[in-house]
């Protein structure tokens, strides 16, 4: 039996990996084999990409949480025979955008430890158009830390393929000055172009990856270096889910509802200094309805990729937050969010489940460890 091709997508928060993920799958289940799809992420189990990616797609999910994939080794290698073990030809899993180091961590690490069980496909880089202007000559700033140009540098550098992704966002001159520099700029991987919206590109891009296989060694990125620490300092994560009802018990446009949440969190950290490079919610309604919306940072307008096509009296919204913000200042701004929401829609809300923490916060993977003081 032919072994699973497996491929890590990484990329900038933001960059569309779920997105180019899911027309990577839909392109291999038309034409190569049957896709699956591992959604990761470092919070726990409610996480916006896993319940949007099985909602929308029809592609085979599942995900696996706690913590990056680079640290849970025998935990992914269970979850990609799973997958293969439901007829699975391929699998896409992501890192978390902020992540660099799987190419060591988990391509390596697979062919020292299992080198038989999976064709490694190429380290794929997904890069946004946007955030690829903070490494251009022009230096954008795009209002967040200088420090992170160090983490989208390594992703890329980390990178067999890199592919530049809403190319129908651009004009022909901008894709071609992206395309250049990328080309110029990092030798060592092939440079390709797709709109995972539009699908412009996927098929090729598909194609290249089902023929060609990664290299898998070790490229110096700067992995846990002082500009790497100083870089995950400025992350914090925040996670929520959080059941609305209205207290009329009468259907109500919980579209408006999830707008008004997630300006009220725009505006909370753009007083408070912050930004929030990635901000997602989800939820679901009855049969295939649902609602995913996006926010890219607190000066760009807030993304829908699909609305609730119908009223209800009540909603589960799972919120993810991956913000250069304190963690205690993300979960305040969220708690005054969810407050401003049920005063304005007449609601009432209760949260099943909320965690936030800072990326190199003490105690965040302490493991029930204790703290020593000399």
């Amino acid at each position: 039996m032919a072994k699973a091709k497996y491929m890590v997508t990484s990329g900038f928060l933001g960059a569309g990996k779920t997105t180019s993920m899911i027309a990577f799958a839909r392109s291999v289940d038309r034409r190569w084999g049957r896709a699956a799809i591992l959604a990761n992420d470092l919070g726990a189990r409610d996480i916006v990409d896993a319940d949007y990616t099985a909602a929308s797609s029809g592609v085979l999910t599942d995900r696996i949480t706690g913590d990056c994939i680079c640290y849970q080794h025998e935990n992914l290698v269970d979850k990609l025979n799973r997958l293969a073990g439901q007829g699975a030809d391929v699998i896409f899993s992501d890192i978390p955008g902020c992540g660099i180091g799987a190419l060591d961590h988990v391509y390596l690490e697979l062919e020292r430890r299992e080198p038989d069980e999976f064709t490694l496909m190429p380290f794929l880089c997904v890069v946004d158009p946007e955030r690829l202007r903070m490494l251009m000559p022009e230096r954008a700033d795009l209002g967040f830390p200088g420090e992170l140009r160090f983490l989208l540098d390594a992703q890329l550098a980390e990178a067999d393929l890199i592919v530049l992704n809403k190319i129908d966002l651009l004009t022909p001159e901008e894709r071609e000055q992206r395309m250049e520099f990328l080309t110029a700029s990092y030798p060592g991987a092939r440079v390709m172009a797709i709109s995972a919206l539009t699908g412009e590109g996927v098929d090729q891009a598909v194609d290249y990856l089902m023929t060609h296989t990664s290299a898998a060694v070790h490229r110096e990125i700067g992995y846990g270096s002082d500009a790497f620490v100083a870089a995950e300092r400025h992350f914090s994560w925040y996670n929520r889910r959080v059941f609305f009802e209205q207290t009329g018990q009468r259907d109500i446009d919980f579209n408006t509802v999830a707008e008004d949440l997630l300006e009220t969190v725009r505006q909370g950290l753009k007083a408070a200094g912050g930004n929030v490079p990635h901000l997602k919610l989800f939820a679901a309604g009855e049969g295939s309805d649902f609602v995913k919306a996006s926010l890219l940072g607190v000066d760009c307008p807030l993304e829908f990729a699909r609305r609730l096509d119908r009223d209800y009296t009540a909603v589960s919204f799972i919120i993810n937050a991956r913000a250069t913000a304190d963690s205690q200042l993300m979960a305040a701004v969220a708690d005054d969010a969810v407050r401003t929401v049920e005063a304005k829609h007449g609601l009432r809300s209760r949260t099943f489940f909320m965690e936030a923490f800072g990326m190199m916060e003490e105690g965040r993977s302490g493991g029930g460890r204790a703290s020593r003081c000399d």
